[in-house]
């Protein structure tokens, strides 16, 4: 019981830290992003008119915002950690939350796509017409990181089950290789598309990381629960500068890292399942692209007047803060039910 306590007590302590070491450290991001100009070009190319002239005005904010996420987490992984070592406190020992089984795989995939995205924000950044890597070019990325991760777990983990709410769990072998592929490819694709307004993917991933680390908490996995704590307290820090008008954008940076992130935590809790309830909205914002696309193609026609879903809200008139705050407010509805869901699975 003791221990129960103290495991929530350290996630609230390290997520309010992770809040404060994030809001101390953007004044420096952004006088360097300022500074150096490293604002994102709006693409105006005549295969987006309508995005392009929604956002025109949006050309030269600073985007590679999700620095301040991943490196907050970063720095709060190493600096506990450390202190841990050198101090004999016994209480500053136990907020470690780097480990083996829960925190490694999730931190490296963290930092992994992280530096791959920056990789591309400064891509976009330099090309005079905007523009980083393409869709192709991005799935192929998420794809080999995805099968880093898959061969990972089913070698060195020896994961080979997987979790149906309410049915049992399932041995499907060598199927979750490509299950964990789809999985993980699907989260990041679908974030990536969901950054597109002031603040939506930071709120939308706000409550689903949230929502697992309730989860993991739940499962006993203190410091998988603490770690998606530690990044929920860096997305509230991140939400605050990003109110619109926003201060920075969190660039692929940040999409592509937390992306994956999530769909690793997912695996890691075996509530997989219930990520396309928790995260409902980017099931959403994905499956419009998807929709758009193969209309076009099939079709000839478009079913949206610009996707994802959000820019088609955009274009029937509604306004950018309303749009953002109504998703927000299904994420929070979603990743409860989801939360709720396997509760109720549970007993």
């Amino acid at each position: 019981m003791l221990d129960s306590n103290f495991n929530i007590i350290k996630i609230f302590i390290l997520t309010t830290v992770s809040f404060g070491v994030s809001i101390i450290l953007t004044p420096a991001l952004t006088h360097y992003l300022y500074k150096y100009k490293l604002g994102k070009k709006i693409r105006s190319d005549e295969g987006t008119p309508i995005y392009s002239k929604m956002h025109a005005d949006k050309s030269g904010t600073p985007t590679m915002g999700g620095l301040l996420i991943w490196l907050t987490t970063l720095i709060l992984v190493f600096l506990v950690y450390f202190l841990g070592k050198i101090t004999p406190v016994v209480f500053i020992q136990k907020l470690n939350f780097l480990s083996r089984p829960q925190t490694y795989l999730p931190l490296a995939s963290l930092v992994a796509a992280a530096l791959i995205g920056l990789f591309d924000d400064i891509i976009d950044i330099r090309r005079e017409k905007g523009g980083g890597l393409r869709v192709r070019q991005r799935l192929v990325i998420f794809t080999i990181i995805a099968v880093v991760g898959a061969l990972w777990f089913y070698f060195k983990l020896d994961w080979t089950t997987i979790h149906v709410p309410f049915i049992g769990n399932f041995d499907i072998g060598a199927w979750y290789i490509p299950i964990f592929i789809f999985i993980i490819v699907a989260t990041s694709f679908s974030v990536n598309e969901a950054d597109g307004l002031d603040g939506l993917a930071g709120g939308i991933l706000l409550a689903s990381f949230v929502a697992f680390g309730a989860i993991a908490l739940a499962q006993g996995r203190a410091e998988l629960a603490t770690f998606c704590g530690v990044i929920a307290g860096a997305l509230f820090a991140f939400l605050w500068f990003n109110i619109p008008p926003a201060r920075f954008f969190m660039g692929d940076t940040g999409s592509m890292a937390l992306g994956v992130t999530l769909g690793i935590v997912a695996m890691l809790t075996n509530a997989a399942l219930l990520l396309p309830v928790i995260s409902l909205l980017l099931v959403i914002e994905s499956g419009s692209v998807i929709i758009q696309v193969l209309s076009k193609k099939i079709r000839k026609k478009k079913i949206f007047i610009s996707a994802p879903i959000h820019h088609h809200l955009e274009a029937i008139g509604w306004p950018e803060s309303k749009i953002v705050m109504r998703f927000w407010i299904i994420s929070s509805v979603t990743a409860v039910v989801g939360v709720v869901i396997y509760l109720m699975d549970r007993f």
